[in-house]
């Protein structure tokens, strides 16, 4: 985070704050060691205050922006990990030390030597983390909490950071400059309390969303905390009057509990109120009941539903209100039974009960609870959350004895870099700088010509590592190369670079083409398309890009080209010019070759049934002479179907008394259509033969050619317009004479 400028005003408030700040030390000092109690040896507390004493009379301990001594805020820190979190000598000694390390008052190597290694590993953990803030990074946004965590590489480093952050929002209540203030409860609200919740420690969390709105909105603050304590008298007796019942029909059944209620956060009554739209009078969730029961492990379930039995019975619970996470628990590992009854006077009043394991696991964090009201899950850290909660579970000398060496690598597949701005882009592990210049923009990761990396000249190639801060260095004469896309793992980088590559390819073949035929029209030689592609396969080339491109490179003569053409041309010529039959254009029939006669009396349908209409199958196309039978359709219409028809035997089987009857009529004067399957070599001279026979028919016309050539062969479909079968009989006879043709059948 940025240094504010503080005005002298601020500077003389802040000098009155350090001089109140020495005289607490003595008493901050006698408070850590109540709160550390047994995790330090005699021993170790006389080493560290000698080592905190020296730090703070060579001047080792610095002041933060604030005006706070290090050393202040490192005790007062200290003390509440150890009362609200877990005493735990190792983090402790780190807390203590951090600073004086910072401050240039000891080393990491000094604190390895006397206090181990693990320590130093906290220490240096926390002097990593606290770089990020020197960026300029923007703290309010998914990515600086991503990288904070991959920072830490110890889940206790998070923590101590949660704690501390805690400590500095309870300091800063009242201080003269305002504006860090904001900036600070801003940070504790989007960052840390949020890892406070995914870490399970939900009264921390509570206190920063609190302070915080206090801080950046005191009026609303105050109006819900005055509200509150308006109706203190009456919610106390409310709850004196719920509670007193209930605690004797429990104290009958046998079961040892506590009973209390709780008033919400005014951070959730704020939340509440805000997405509600209504007042605190028309809130009647403002406190929660909750009956923590001391019970064997054997026994918890059991007299949680005894305890669940005895209150149902006194007050009317709410089904859908309740909340059963004792016989299923949550994925985050809470545990509880959640019911809301109809207390005094009809108010609903929500009900917690659990053991005191179950409270000590809800209060104290010591579960992956971070999921619980609305906070997203990320699968990866979901899943590492769960291995920490079932750690911090089972521990018997202290949970974070158990966490000492739990790396914090969730975030191991990813990595997380600045702009000299401070601006923070995630990237996929293994990603290079030219990545990160593509991530940016498409431009920008074309014309990079390289980079500089936490001030050092670096290649494309470099590999990003987090906290990296990267400034991409271009020029405007660059342009991508294909070795590039060994060098990039984002997908973005990759399609980018194949297509600028692509249109390189492009303009340069446009370039080459237009270099032979200048060279074709100098020396007058028109330009066959057709000879050259065949031309440019005999040489080996896949494409004409690729030809092209040769070309323009001048890896290819173009007088050479040339020269190969004349001599291919020539070539071809002596051996008799082929065409493929796909190349075969089909010409406008002739008018006389369209058919022109009506088909109202070609046939006689049954016993020569007049008015009646009929059309001709599509699935058989019948002709003139063919087999035919009729089938009367739905609506009415006679279809005509061959005989041969592969829909015929159906058609009788399962309608045999719509078929009837037809035959020719023996006037001919109309052209049916039928389809003839051929196939032959692939030369379009085939096709040139046969269309050429079909035109000379008297009595037949060609409608429509579709060719499809393959491997030297072609198969085509011709559709011709014949007077009768005996046409068509005789033109397939034909056309099976044409050289080069190998099959020709009706298709049906």
């Amino acid at each position: 985070m940025e240094e504010k400028i503080v005005t002298n005003k601020e500077k003389e408030d802040i000098g009155i704050l350090k001089d109140r700040e020495l005289l607490a030390v003595p008493g901050l000092y006698r408070g850590l060691l109540r709160a550390v109690g047994d995790c330090c040896t005699d021993a170790e507390r006389h080493g560290l205050r000698n080592i905190l004493s020296e730090g703070a009379e060579k001047g080792g301990f610095g002041r933060d922006k604030f005006g706070f001594s290090h050393l202040t805020r490192s005790m007062l820190t200290a003390t509440a990990l150890c009362e609200r979190v877990s005493p735990d000598r190792n983090m402790v000694v780190a807390v203590l030390l951090y600073h004086l390390c910072q401050d240039g008052g000891m080393s990491l190597d000094e604190i390895s030597k006397i206090w181990g290694d693990d320590v130093a590993k906290m220490v240096g953990g926390l002097l990593k983390v606290s770089t990020l803030y020197s960026r300029g990074a923007a703290v309010e946004s998914e990515n600086f909490r991503r990288l904070l965590m991959a920072f830490a590489d110890d889940i206790r480093v998070i923590i101590i950071m949660i704690v501390d952050r805690l400590v500095l929002m309870k300091l800063i209540n009242h201080h003269p400059a305002e504006r860090l203030v904001r900036d600070v409860a801003y940070e504790a609200n989007y960052l840390y309390a949020s890892l406070a919740h995914r870490l399970g420690l939900y009264s921390i969390k509570s206190e920063l969303e609190d302070m915080s709105l206090k801080y950046t909105d005191r009026d609303t603050y105050t109006r819900i905390a005055k509200g509150l304590n308006e109706r203190k008298a009456q919610r106390d007796a409310y709850i004196s009057d719920f509670i007193n019942p209930v605690k004797e029909r429990l104290e009958a059944a046998g079961l040892k509990f506590d009973i209390k209620g709780r008033t919400k956060s005014i951070f959730s009554i704020w939340n509440k109120l805000r997405k509600q739209k209504t007042d605190l009078d028309h809130i009647y969730d403002l406190f929660a009941i909750r009956v923590i029961i001391d019970t064997p492990s054997e026994k918890e379930k059991s007299d949680c539903w005894m305890a669940y039995s005895i209150i149902t019975d006194m007050y009317r619970p709410n089904p859908s209100r309740m909340k059963d996470w004792i016989s299923i628990p949550k994925s985050n590992g809470y545990e509880s039974l959640h019911i809301t009854v109809a207390g005094p006077g009809g108010k609903w009043v929500e009900v917690q009960i659990r053991t005191r394991r179950m409270d000590l696991v809800a209060e104290k964090g010591l579960a992956a609870h971070w999921r619980y009201k609305g906070i997203k899950s990320e699968g990866a850290l979901d899943a590492w959350m769960n291995n920490v909660r079932d750690i911090l579970e089972t521990a018997e000398s202290g949970p974070m004895e158990l966490v000492r060496n739990f790396r914090m690598d969730i975030y191991d597949k990813e990595v997380f870099v600045f702009t000299p701005k401070g601006d923070l882009f995630r990237l996929p592990a293994g990603a290079s700088l030219l990545d990160f210049a593509f991530n940016i923009h498409s431009r920008l990761g074309c014309q990079c010509i390289g980079g500089r990396v936490n001030g050092k000249n670096e290649k494309l190639g470099y590999k990003l590592r987090s906290g990296d801060t990267v400034e991409i260095q271009t020029s405007s004469s660059q342009l991508p190369k294909r070795d590039w896309l060994n060098l990039v793992v984002t997908s973005k980088a990759r399609s980018k670079i194949r297509q600028t590559l692509k249109e390189q390819e492009n303009r340069l073949a446009q370039l080459g083409r237009e270099i032979l035929e200048r060279r074709f029209k100098n020396r007058k030689i028109e330009l066959d398309e057709a000879l050259l592609s065949r031309m440019i396969k005999k040489l080996g080339f896949k494409t004409f890009t690729d030809f092209y491109n040769d070309i323009a490179d001048e890896r290819l003569d173009v007088a050479t080209v040339v020269d190969k053409y004349l001599a291919f041309d020539a070539q071809t010529d002596s051996q008799g010019e082929r065409h493929s039959a796909e190349e075969f254009t089909l010409m406008p029939p002739q008018e006389a070759q369209q058919g022109g006669a009506t088909s109202e009396d070609v046939l006689v349908i049954g016993n020569d049934v007049k008015g009646l209409n009929y059309k001709f199958a599509r699935c058989c196309n019948p002709i003139y002479g063919d087999d035919v039978f009729g089938f009367i359709s739905s609506d009415g219409v006679v279809k005509i179907h061959r005989c041969d028809c592969p829909n015929s035997q159906d058609i009788r089987r399962r309608y045999p008394y719509r078929v009837i009857t037809v035959k020719w009529s023996g006037k001919i004067g109309e052209h049916f259509a039928a389809t003839l399957r051929v196939v032959g070599s692939d030369d379009i001279a085939i096709i040139t033969n046969i269309t050429s026979i079909i035109s000379k028919e008297r009595n037949a016309s060609m409608r429509n050619i579709t060719i499809d050539s393959n491997d030297g062969l072609f198969q085509g479909h011709i559709t011709v317009g014949v007077a009768d079968t005996v046409t068509l009989q005789g033109l397939i006879k034909k056309i099976k004479a044409v050289k080069g043709v190998k099959d020709v059948q009706r298709s049906r």
